[in-house]
């Protein structure tokens, strides 16, 4: 990898921003690992795909995490979604987690608030007819930074809320550059896209959302 171009700083030419297809970004940030670049258009922060793992690797990064479904601390981080979710949701709302990962607790607790809960998973529970319905809400806590395609991704969710819907993400967001080049969040390899609230500000005009940031990093956006 280092004899790529992308490591020199961006003297070549930038890449097009993966999610609102702006064809050309400026250079933000290089590590030892990858370089990043922003986009001028909806600020989205992002690595280009000579960066991104294969996905038998990605993979392979994700059974590395423990979480479980009586991981305490799991429960209280996805606490700070779940939380303020159900405080917005009507009574026996139909939802969707998607991407759950290997052990769906944020789907539990939903259910156990009275709600219906589909999952969704690329590598762990991969049944993509869940993907043809419609819900009251779908929810994806820490996958957003994942996605290589985000723009694709975002708007089939878009697509699967019915009106009045909430689509939650949760994603920590970029506070700038400063901040970014010491952020624990960029060490992570399988992490490629990094939004921040004018990114989402961004998104949200596009689907013609109500954008709503709880905290610092959940995100709500409904269907109006």
């Amino acid at each position: 990898m280092s004899d790529s171009p992308l490591n020199d700083g961006g003297s070549e030419s930038a890449p097009s921003c993966p999610l609102c297809r702006h064809p050309a970004a400026h250079f933000y940030h290089r590590d030892k690992l990858r370089a990043y670049y922003q986009c001028a258009e909806c600020a989205l922060v992002f690595v280009p795909p000579d960066y991104h793992l294969p996905p038998s690797a990605e993979k392979a990064y994700y059974d590395l995490h423990e979480n479980s479904m009586n991981d305490q601390g799991y429960q209280r981080f996805l606490n700070r979604c779940a939380e303020p979710l159900l405080e917005r949701l009507p009574p026996a709302a139909k939802g969707l987690d998607f991407g759950c990962g290997p052990a769906p607790l944020l789907a539990r607790l939903l259910e156990q608030a009275g709600h219906s809960v589909a999952t969704y998973d690329l590598y762990y529970q991969p049944d993509s007819s869940v993907l043809q319905d419609q819900y009251d809400f779908i929810v994806s806590t820490e996958v957003v930074e994942h996605l290589a395609d985000p723009l694709q991704v975002l708007q089939s969710l878009w697509q699967c809320v019915g009106p009045g819907g909430l689509l939650a993400l949760m994603t920590k967001l970029v506070a700038g550059p400063e901040r970014f080049a010491n952020w624990h969040y960029i060490r992570d390899p399988t992490h490629i896209v990094f939004f921040s609230e004018q990114t989402f500000l961004w998104l949200a005009q596009q689907l013609q959302a109500e954008l709503e940031i709880c905290g610092a990093d959940v995100i709500f956006l409904r269907k109006q």
